[in-house]
């Protein structure tokens, strides 16, 4: 029997691919004591925090620090900025696939999975901090749409929805992959996931269009969020809330804290997993540069809201504006401001730091800093209060920082257990980039610079 020597080449081409990629299998097909160990710590806090929510259910949000007029606090702050952090996955994954960015192509699902999975404890602190979860009904029996908290869970329950079917729709191409690859109970999981994916040339076709749209729809989708989450603040008139500008200034630090979230992620996944062929040095110098101008645009948003409540010298905005500059919230106001925008600057500025260790200092920075940002915005405002109330100071209760400890490692946990389940590097668009990224680059090349065959043929 003669076999045809184009068939030999592709099957070497194929087992070739297969070798290639063969280490992003494997954090789903083996697993260390590593693993393990680390995951027992953090089910360890889980479970702290499991028993600070208990108390708190039990005895009452007096357990808590929350106190008359400061009737929001750290689980507020948690809310905003979990939100937040959501942003960016989706935003930077769906921003990319549109501008056809061929860097992006390891990165996306990283991003992707910190999108849906933060989601989750962002509206677990609005539960959190009703004392009662069940008052929750209350918005669907006695809501009202003039209302912005209804505007909140409409638009994140949407917003959920959204991330949630982009996550899935490119990982189906790798799903069937691992139905393939698996026997057992985890061969049923992964074909019913796969929805009978065999990699057709027209199931190809509708799966691109199913993300470009989903890509195209995401995106007003995740900036309408958190500018309904400002709305929030914004809509009532207590001092420095009542602003036109916490809009926009709301989406630029959630996309802000989102990039720095990412880049912490591929750091650990990269260090962890060896994936430094796949999430290299050129792609935090990338995520580095965009951190870079979401630092400068939040300072510009900043010093815009602080110099007009200077200089509008309002009485009310003014107890707020010096509880920040000099009062007691002052060291959460400097810390904010060194972490938010002195740190990420100077290191992100200077192209010999912006590499793997710098922009990832840069990044746990700017995560510090946004969550006091999220603090010194909320709880200042509600102990300086318009109404005649009796001022007073808030410090959270052990039970607030168990339950926010918690949720960061219970994001943590899940976000462990995605990469045992599913590649945290999407197979299928690395293969792809591969095979065809770089004839439609240059395409797309030709499309807008003359060539020299061009230039020669014009004379």
């Amino acid at each position: 029997m003669v076999i045809d020597p184009k068939v030999i080449e592709a099957e070497r081409e194929l087992v070739a691919k297969i070798d290639q990629d063969e280490i992003l299998f494997k954090p789903i097909l083996s697993t260390g004591k590593g693993f393990y160990l680390v995951a027992a710590a953090l089910l360890t806090i889980v479970v702290l925090a499991a028993y600070a929510y208990l108390a708190q259910f039990r005895y009452g949000l007096g357990v808590t620090g929350l106190n008359t007029p400061t009737y929001w606090g750290v689980y507020i702050t948690n809310f905003v900025f979990f939100i937040g952090i959501s942003h960016a996955g989706t935003l930077i994954s769906a921003i990319l696939r549109i501008a056809r960015a061929e860097w992006r192509r390891s990165i996306t699902r990283s991003a992707e999975v910190i999108t849906v999975l933060v989601l989750f404890f962002g509206a677990g602190n609005i539960i959190i901090d009703l004392g009662r979860p069940d008052r929750l009904l209350n918005v669907i029996y006695y809501g009202r749409f003039q209302s912005p908290l209804l505007w909140d869970v409409v638009s994140i329950t949407t917003y959920l929805t959204a991330s949630s079917i982009y996550l899935y729709l490119p990982l189906i191409p790798d799903i069937a992959l691992l139905r393939d690859r698996v026997k057992g109970i985890r061969h049923w999981f992964y074909k019913v996931l796969a929805l009978g994916w065999r990699g057709t040339e027209r199931q190809i076709h509708w799966l691109e269009i199913a993300i470009a749209i989903m890509a195209i729809l995401v995106i007003p989708i995740a900036v309408s969020v958190h500018t309904v989450v400002s709305y929030v603040f914004a809509m009532t008139i207590q001092p420095m809330w009542h602003s036109a500008i916490f809009g926009p200034y709301f989406v630029v630090g959630a996309i802000f804290s989102g990039i720095a979230a990412i880049i912490i992620a591929m750091a650990i996944i990269r260090r962890v997993y060896h994936l430094e062929d796949y999430l290299r040095p050129v792609h935090f110098d990338y995520l580095g540069v965009l951190l870079l101008v979401m630092c400068c645009l939040w300072f510009y948003f900043t010093s815009c809201e602080y110099l007009t409540v200077f200089y509008g010298a309002e009485p009310v905005h003014l107890a707020v504006f010096y509880s920040k500059i000099t009062g007691h919230y002052a060291p959460y106001f400097y810390a904010m401001l060194a972490t938010c925008f002195v740190i990420p600057f100077a290191i992100l500025a200077n192209g010999k730091t912006r590499n793997v260790t710098g922009c990832v200092i840069a990044s746990i920075a700017v995560t510090i800093g946004m969550w006091l940002e999220r603090f010194t915005i909320v709880v200042p405002t509600l102990v300086n209060p318009r109404l005649p109330y009796e001022r007073g100071i808030y410090m959270p209760s052990w039970v607030e920082w168990f339950i926010f400890a918690g949720c960061f490692a219970f994001f943590t946990l899940l976000y462990m257990l995605f990469t045992k389940l599913f590649p945290i590097v999407s197979i299928w668009e690395i293969r792809e980039g591969r095979e065809k990224s770089l004839a439609e680059v240059e395409e797309r090349l030709r499309t807008y610079l003359p060539f020299k065959e061009e230039v020669s043929s014009k004379k």
